[in-house]
């Protein structure tokens, strides 16, 4: 039978495993944290798109794609609407409210301009007094969607995401679109009902290209719903030929030769000779080819919109649309349209790189040019430490984490930038307090 300090020994060889294993897990937890770090600084990179945060963006002219903020406390509520950039807000604006506005499309810097009263910009003061070219919304006042509500919103108590629309680039809560949003929502892009209302003819391409609220496209059936699309168009095709054999009213307007017997009902095929006085109306669809004259100046012009158009397909118009990728590539850009989507202020459709999607692709390529692929330092260092260094590390990163967390709550809260000068008072501030519990360990052991 073992003693009663056997049964101790046994006890405290069980704890120190338990805390063995708990070491083991810490470790596990420290990789899995810097890999985490990757991604989100990733992220950070991609929301950015390379963009500057030394230099103000103004010199550059309207910048086709840019991350954006706007300053509560120079441009508040009932002013004028301004937009600064990366570099602005961490520059001119610092201890700022600030809005970030994600991304704004053809903007340029406002920073010190008229907007601002006597403040001037530091980075560049040489500006003039209005951006004309420039769009703004209730963004820039913080406000977002049709319920004109902040973001985030303390009041609100239900769980929703936003979702920017492409054309007008507000962001609208998901409940308020009008329509069931589809999974995998980050793979398609949103055209919210009023910017669709506002381009009548956006319709008819959603009737063809647009996903359906009740479709699910993720990523393993991406190429599947792209083959979908094109199966529809063909079917369409093959519809429209099939009504050859379909019996078809005939427009008041049609004229008939004396030696076709009409009746109420007319069937149309290859069959029947008709006359060459014969006027056939756009609504008769002779040898499922529809109208001869309108089919040809389709075929002639090449224009895929009249393709859609004559195919007859539509869609409820009511609520937002959703697109699958490269639906861009779908639209027609013969000249015709070309004009329509420049006379309706969307001709940006026609072009696949102003997708938020390529912006951010354009930020990882940046940070990647700038050494973004070397491996972190932190995650080399540890397969050269034996296990107790390992575990020192460990534990001054667990602290350092969790201070850090408290520290930058505090800017969350406030609704402020953290800035490059932030990060490097409280990593100061850390070695500080370093060397005092240092020098105080020292003292106590001497």
């Amino acid at each position: 039978m073992a003693t009663e300090g056997e049964r101790e020994r046994q006890r405290e060889g069980e704890r120190e495993r338990q805390r063995e294993g708990e070491r083991e897990e810490a470790t596990v937890s420290l990789v899995d944290v810097l890999e985490e770090d990757e991604e989100l600084e990733q992220e950070a990179s991609a929301v950015l798109g390379g963009s500057d945060s030394e230099k103000c963006s103004y010199p550059e002219g309207h910048v086709k794609r840019q991350a954006l903020y706007a300053c509560n406390t120079c441009t508040p509520k009932g002013g004028e609407p301004a937009g600064i950039c990366l570099a602005c807000s961490y520059k001119c604006h610092e201890g700022h409210e600030l809005f970030e506005l994600y991304t704004k499309r053809n903007f340029r810097c406002d920073c010190g301009n008229e907007k601002f009263g006597e403040m001037e910009c530091r980075l560049f003061p040489e500006k003039e007094k209005t951006n004309r070219g420039n769009k703004y919304s209730h963004n820039f006042f913080g406000l977002y969607c049709t319920c004109e509500r902040p973001y985030p919103d303390p009041e609100d108590e239900v769980a929703d995401e936003m979702i920017q629309c492409v054309v007008c680039e507000d962001w609208l809560h998901g409940r308020h679109l009008g329509c069931v949003v589809p999974e995998c929502v980050e793979l398609q892009e949103m055209i919210c009902e009023s910017c669709m209302n506002k381009s009548q003819f956006l319709w008819t391409y959603a009737a063809h290209l647009a996903v359906s609220p009740t479709v699910k496209v993720c990523k393993e059936e991406e190429d599947g719903a792209r083959v979908e699309v094109e199966h529809d168009e063909e079917e369409n095709k093959t519809e429209v030929r099939s009504s050859l054999n379909e019996k078809v009213e005939v427009c008041e307007k049609v004229e008939v030769c004396e030696k076709v017997e009409v009746c109420e009902k007319v069937e149309v095929c290859e069959k029947v000779e008709v006359c060459e006085k014969v006027e056939v109306c756009e609504k008769v669809e002779v040898n499922g080819s529809g109208c001869k004259r309108k089919r040809q100046e389709a075929e002639g012009s090449g224009c895929r919109f009249q393709e859609m158009k004559m195919s007859g397909k539509s869609r409820v118009q009511q609520g937002a649309v959703f697109w699958p990728s490269a639906w861009r590539t779908k639209l027609c850009s013969c000249q015709h349209c070309k004009s329509v989507f420049a006379e309706g202020g969307v001709s940006f459709l026609l072009d696949d790189t102003d997708t938020v999607l390529a912006y951010e692709n354009k930020g990882k390529t940046t940070e990647q040019a700038n050494g973004g692929e070397a491996r972190d330092p932190l995650m080399s260092a540890l397969d050269n430490l034996n296990r107790v260094q390992q575990l020192e590390i460990i534990h001054e990163y667990n602290d350092m984490k969790t201070e850090l967390k408290d520290y930058l709550q505090r800017f969350a809260a406030e609704g402020k930038v953290v800035t490059p000068e932030d990060i490097r008072q409280f990593f100061e501030e850390q070695q500080s307090r370093k060397r005092r519990r240092a020098n105080a360990e020292q003292y106590y052991c001497s």
